[in-house]
C-alpha cells in the first residue's frame, strides 16, 4: 500500500517495490501548489477511467499503473476499497488515484496543507 506525505510544501507518494514493478512506476514528489483538488472515492474503481498503458490490471484483484484518456492517471489501487484521489495541475500525471492507510486523514492533511500554502 503506497503513503503519501506532506512535508516542506511537497506531497510525496512512496509506492511498494510490487506497485512501482506492476505499474513501471516510481514515486513522486509534485510541490503543494500543483494540488487543485483532493478528496476520497469509494470503491477506488470508480476514479479510473481511460486505457491502461503501461502497467498491471486484474480485474477484481489490483489496479496499478498509468491510465490515459483525456487525462493521465497514476493508479494503484485494490477493488472495493476507498482511495485517496488528489488532482493536479501542470504535473506528468493529472491525477494520483491510490490506496492508503486512512483515505479521510490524509485528505484533510493535505486540504490543510493547501490552504495554508495559499
Amino acid at each position: 500500500m503506497a503513503t503519501v506525505t506532506v512535508h516542506d510544501d511537497v506531497l510525496s507518494l512512496r509506492l511498494t517495490r510490487a506497485e512501482k514493478i506492476l505499474g513501471l512506476l516510481r514515486d513522486v514528489d509534485v510541490p503543494i501548489s500543483a494540488v487543485t483538488s483532493v478528496d476520497v472515492v469509494d470503491p477506488a474503481r470508480t476514479a479510473v477511467r481511460g486505457v491502461r498503458a503501461p502497467g498491471y490490471a486484474l480485474p477484481g484483484h489490483r489496479l496499478v499503473g498509468t491510465w490515459r484518456g483525456s487525462s493521465r492517471l497514476l493508479v494503484a489501487v485494490r477493488p472495493r476499497r476507498p482511495a485517496l484521489r488528489v488532482v493536479l495541475a501542470g504535473q506528468r500525471h493529472d491525477e494520483l488515484v491510490v490506496e492508503v492507510g486512512d483515505p479521510h486523514a490524509i485528505a484533510g492533511a493535505i486540504s490543510r496543507a493547501v490552504a495554508d500554502s495559499a
